[in-house]
């Protein structure tokens, strides 16, 4: 059963691109959003993205179908008090929110718990609002969902045929055993890569030498450290006891590891890169994960006047916009000296084609 209206508290990143994608795809469906930000709003009417903006969360919700919650993991909780009364067989209530067990407390007595289908969009960017989002963020990315226990099994069939109709991959998990895997898998990392850049920073020179001379894989591996601080905060402090679990396994792991580099075991070190390499390979890259996947090349350049302005006429005369582009002067892990990064898969591949028909070098990750 397709929805005839569905609700938006919060038209941020992720709600917004959700709103997008089903403004794509379903165009005939009326959408109706609250959010704070009133420009977001405005910009969504005019966009004709939605339908129809709120300042206040009225009584106008109640003739959704669907209703998204899409603000901050702490707003979240305050909203429900105020949906409540829209729960039903006729309104499905759910959210997006990448820690699940603190919403799922919330609503375990209360009346909504039939009605509530917790979800996680495993997807996102470093950069927030309605602004940055698009019709295609939910493109082949995960998307968990986590009934409430009382939930009829009819229910959730039927939102997860609707999100997979928008391009995601549907799955369900448990909220605790969905709290956990993303604690290891997105959470963690997050943390992960704040501390070491933090650390960098800490033990840089006073001309800031190893900012300057940051390499490729210094750079891949802490890129996520540029997502929201508001946001990690919150899931640092409602994902807290899973994630101190698992920076305490992190702990011994570590410490393990320099106990193998302190006995100086070549066998145990080698064993140590070759399990994780082939592990890391195994994993597949066809789908999206927290953060979207970056379409890029890199690309051999002499270092002469106007050189990146004609390559990047080559690509403008074929319609293929250029999302980002870069010299990189580290090139340490990688090949090629310019970076060039697309807004999709088609737009990169076609450019790998016309640059190499130039005569350009291209390398491909």
């Amino acid at each position: 059963m397709k929805p005839e209206k569905i609700g938006f508290i919060g038209l941020g990143l992720i709600g917004g691109s959700i709103a997008k994608t089903i403004h794509r795809i379903h165009p005939e469906i009326e959408l109706f959003a609250y959010d704070v930000d009133t420009e977001a709003l405005e910009l969504a009417v005019s966009e004709q993205v939605i339908t129809e903006g709120f300042r206040e969360v009225t009584g106008d919700f109640a003739k959704c179908r669907y209703i998204f919650l899409c603000a901050p993991v702490q707003k979240n909780s305050e909203f429900l008090a105020k949906i409540s009364a829209f729960a039903g067989e006729h309104c499905i209530i759910t959210d997006v929110g990448s820690v699940k067990n603190s919403i799922h407390q919330k609503i375990s007595d209360t009346r909504i718990s039939p009605y509530f289908i917790g979800g996680h969009p495993m997807t996102g960017s470093e950069k927030s609002g309605y602004k940055h989002a698009t019709s295609y963020l939910l493109e082949n990315a995960y998307y968990i969902l986590t009934p409430s226990p009382d939930v009829q099994a009819g229910l959730v069939q039927e939102l997860k045929d609707f999100i997979s109709s928008l391009g995601a991959i549907t799955m369900v998990l448990d909220y605790h055993r969905h709290d956990f895997i993303t604690a290891a898998i997105s959470h963690l990392p997050h943390i992960l890569a704040s501390s070491l850049v933090n650390l960098v920073k800490s033990i840089d020179d006073e001309s800031e030498t190893m900012k300057q001379v940051a390499a490729g894989g210094f750079k891949d591996i802490t890129r996520i450290a540029s997502s929201s601080p508001v946001m990690w905060q919150q899931i640092c402090l409602t994902n807290r006891d899973q994630l101190l679990r698992l920076i305490d396994l992190f702990i011994r792991s570590l410490e393990h590891t320099k106990s193998r580099i302190s006995c100086g075991s070549s066998q145990e070190l080698f064993d140590f890169f070759q399990e994780a390499k082939d592990y890391r390979d195994s994993i597949s890259i066809n789908t999206c994960g927290s953060l979207p996947k970056i379409f890029e090349i890199y690309c051999d350049m002499i270092d002469e006047t106007g050189g990146i302005a004609a390559l990047a006429t080559i690509l403008s005369r074929q319609n293929i916009s250029i999302k980002n582009i870069g010299i990189i002067h580290n090139r340490e892990f990688q090949d090629g000296v310019l970076h060039i990064e697309f807004y999709d898969e088609n737009a990169r591949k076609t450019a790998v084609r016309i640059l190499r028909d130039c005569q350009y070098t291209v390398y491909e990750r």
